[in-house]
């Protein structure tokens, strides 16, 4: 059964912006998530406490084109879930940021697509000197998520905005979660449909890495954790980034920062 539910990825191709004639999306990084095991020169995972579970290698899963991380717990009442990132193997400045998830099914933790750098806590300009960019989180089981842009860092300085957006049937089945990320601003997507812009902090400059993540509290905001509905899972289809070029040159519109790591 649960190959046979891994196997169902829909085949169609994602929804791009739409660019002038003279310039178009191309491929800079990502991930169909091919072959039996997470390609380790595209992600590292973290391992440590991470909230009220550990981030553990055992958590993630990647099988028939599907990138699997679970919610689990181990005998001992032990939980477990995970996190994969692109630090240190490729980390980007704008570009249009998309991936195809299917979600969870019970409250308590909850799956992110985002993006960030260690320098999201430096203070002085705002954003624009690195910032947490919350593509999708899904803290709530029904039809909503949220999305949201942090900066200067999580204590006494720290800065937020935020949007809740509402999808009928975002719990079934598979959707395309998206950004759109230029020198003026964030536009986000869903299913190609744009739900959200902003500028909001002044828009990161520098580059930042993609992160896959589920976290778990056991009375926070995803709702109270029933351990009798464990273990549960969201899956990712595909992780890709695509860079707007001119389509003569292939030089990118926006350029590359020169902290930006080379593409694998």
């Amino acid at each position: 059964m649960i190959a046979a539910v891994l196997a169902v990825a829909s085949p169609a191709e994602p929804w791009l912006p739409e660019t002038p004639a003279r310039l178009e999306w191309r491929i800079a990084w990502g991930d169909e998530f091919d072959g039996d095991r997470l390609d380790e020169a595209k992600w590292e995972v973290p391992e440590y406490k991470r909230r009220d579970a550990f981030w553990s290698k055992r958590a993630v899963v990647v099988r028939d084109g599907v990138l699997r991380i679970l919610t689990f717990q181990d005998p001992d009442g032990s939980l477990f879930d995970a996190c994969v990132r692109s630090k240190g193997r490729f980390e980007h400045t704008y570009g249009f940021y998309v991936a195809r998830i299917r979600l969870h099914r019970s409250p308590g933790h909850w799956p992110a697509f985002w993006l960030y750098n260690d320098t999201q806590g430096r203070l002085g300009e705002g954003g624009a000197n690195g910032a947490e960019i919350d593509i999708m989180e899904k803290p709530w089981i029904g039809d909503s998520y949220n999305m949201a842009i942090h900066w200067d860092g999580y204590g006494e300085h720290h800065r937020s905005a935020g949007r809740a957006a509402s999808v009928p049937g975002l719990q079934q089945g598979w959707h395309d979660f998206a950004l759109e990320w230029s020198p003026k601003a964030y536009a986000f997507y869903v299913d190609g449909r744009e739900v959200w812009r902003t500028d909001a902090g002044s828009v990161c400059r520098v580059p930042l890495y993609v992160k896959l993540s589920d976290e778990l509290q056991l009375d926070g905001w995803a709702g109270r954790l029933d351990r009798s509905r464990l273990p549960d899972f969201f899956e990712a289809d595909f992780v890709r980034v695509y860079d707007l070029v001119d389509r003569a040159t292939g030089r990118r519109v926006f350029q590359a920062h020169p902290d930006e790591l080379p593409k694998r």
